[in-house]
């Protein structure tokens, strides 16, 4: 489950894009008139004039929800989900209308309601949409909802600008950055795909402290794509593999086996340490001292005395 945010001023253009969608669905409203269209858009607008000075009036919520979820994401349960994200993101006495789309294959919903309450205060965005990943984040574990696994789910067909363009630096950079062992690598991988590398330089410094990603006259910085992407990140990474690297063309160590004293024809047990195979430890002999050949003649029994044993 993920919700994307959005504020604007206009309610009839909100209102209209929501609606006006083949098969689209309402599920709930509060606050409004139903009689058509343009009912809902006054019955806004009226409300907003309670504080006339709040210029993003209009608030835009989208609910998506995994494909994978689709046998279980009735209108009943879409519904319960978006009354009880809305509450845990403060949307509450106020106007609203909640409708569902069906022009994707994943379920998913609008929620479009007033930022001026019924009393005319100010529903408050601050940090919203870090308050809307752990809401959705809750809700999910809390229903047991697909969880994705991050970009890589994401159908990359469907996307428009500039999301399109961001996945594919995002892609770009994943798939290049193990093969690079400096930012020199790096820029020259990426040209190949059309991207551009600049960065950011600390005041009046030669000191690299931020990236920049080109392509198709969109620039987005590194942790806008992702925040592994920051430059801090990336210039870990690439010094790790750097690192890597230089470990792999070390060579192995040299070991001169030590001089086994000469013990006439009785064989040695071998104490050499095999590194290249199975367990180091499989060649010892624990219960043995070092260097002792081992006694191939049996121990002898020893005899227990019979104990006598009174009759009482």
């Amino acid at each position: 489950m993920m919700a994307k945010i959005v504020k604007g001023s206009s309610f009839g253009g909100c209102v209209r894009y929501v609606t006006d969608k083949k098969d689209a669905k309402l599920l709930a409203a509060e606050g409004v008139l139903l009689e058509n269209k343009q009912s809902v858009i006054d019955s806004f607008e009226t409300q907003s004039l309670l504080n006339p000075r709040l210029g993003r009036k209009v608030g835009h919520i989208s609910l998506n929800f995994s494909a994978q979820d689709s046998g279980r994401i009735d209108d009943a349960f879409m519904l319960k989900i978006a009354g009880e994200y809305m509450q845990k993101m403060g949307v509450t006495d106020t106007q609203f209308i909640i409708v569902r789309h069906n022009d994707r294959e994943h379920p998913h919903c609008h929620i479009v309601f007033n930022r001026v309450d019924n009393d005319g205060q100010t529903i408050s965005d601050k940090n919203d949409r870090l308050r809307s990943v752990k809401a959705c984040r809750t809700l999910t574990e809390k229903y047991g909802l697909y969880i994705a696994n991050g970009k890589e789910n994401v159908n990359r067909q469907r996307l428009r600008d500039p999301d399109s363009v961001k996945y594919a630096i995002y892609d770009a950079v994943k798939a290049a950055l193990p093969q690079c062992k400096n930012w020199g690598d790096l820029e020259k991988r990426l040209a190949q795909e059309g991207i551009a590398v600049t960065f950011k330089y600390s005041g009046g410094t030669d000191i690299r402290q931020g990236v920049i990603f080109g392509k198709d006259g969109l620039s987005f910085n590194g942790s806008k794509i992702d925040r592994a992407f920051s430059f801090s990140k990336l210039d870990a990474a690439l010094n790790a593999n750097t690192q890597r690297r230089e470990v792999r063309n070390v060579s192995p160590p040299t070991f001169t086996p030590l001089p086994q004293p000469d013990r006439g024809h009785r064989s040695e047990p071998s104490h050499s340490h095999s590194f290249s195979s199975g367990n180091i430890f499989s060649g010892l002999n624990f219960d043995q001292g070092a260097g002792d050949a081992p006694d191939s003649t049996p121990p002898k029994r020893k005899k227990k005395k019979r104990q006598y044993k009174p009759s009482w």
